[in-house]
């Protein structure tokens, strides 16, 4: 197949794309999905495409799949980055996790909670911040009330 072909059957690997590319605490893993799954000009494939670019937490989810969905011919518009908190709750999520260590923690170990009590939020964050989710992060922990 040409680089800029495009198949029109389904990867013999959808189902095992289609659920990378639903997997809520990581985003790399959908937006490569969503990167193969633009290779293919099915409905079930820009069905999946349409739901990412729609309903994806991180922006760069979101835009590449609808690069994919141009490509593909679909008429789409450009998904608008979200403002606020990109998971409901997040910030209530980050209180919790802060009040349930030690007052004096270390930053490193509020990181490290996160991450292992909600992927999914540690996640969304750091696909949506990028390079600075650290700084990011760093500056909400500081800012996290835990009367």
């Amino acid at each position: 197949m040409e680089h800029n072909e495009i198949a029109t059957d389904l990867p013999s690997n959808y189902e095992a794309l289609k659920k990378s590319a639903n997997r809520a605490s990581n985003w790399r893993e959908r937006l490569e999905a969503v990167e193969e799954l633009g290779q293919w000009n099915s409905k079930q494939t820009i069905d999946v495409l349409m739901h990412r670019m729609v309903n994806d937490t991180v922006y760069s989810v979101q835009e590449a799949a609808y690069r994919k969905l141009q490509e593909l011919g679909e008429e789409v518009q450009e998904p608008a980055r979200r403002k606020g908190e990109l998971i409901k709750g997040a910030t209530k999520i980050m209180v919790r996790v802060k009040k349930s260590l030690p007052p004096d923690h270390t930053f490193e170990a509020f990181k490290e909670k996160l991450q292992k009590m909600r992927l999914d939020v540690y996640d969304a964050y750091e696909g949506d911040k990028g390079d600075d989710f650290d700084r990011w992060l760093e500056t909400t922990w500081a800012s996290l009330s835990v009367r």
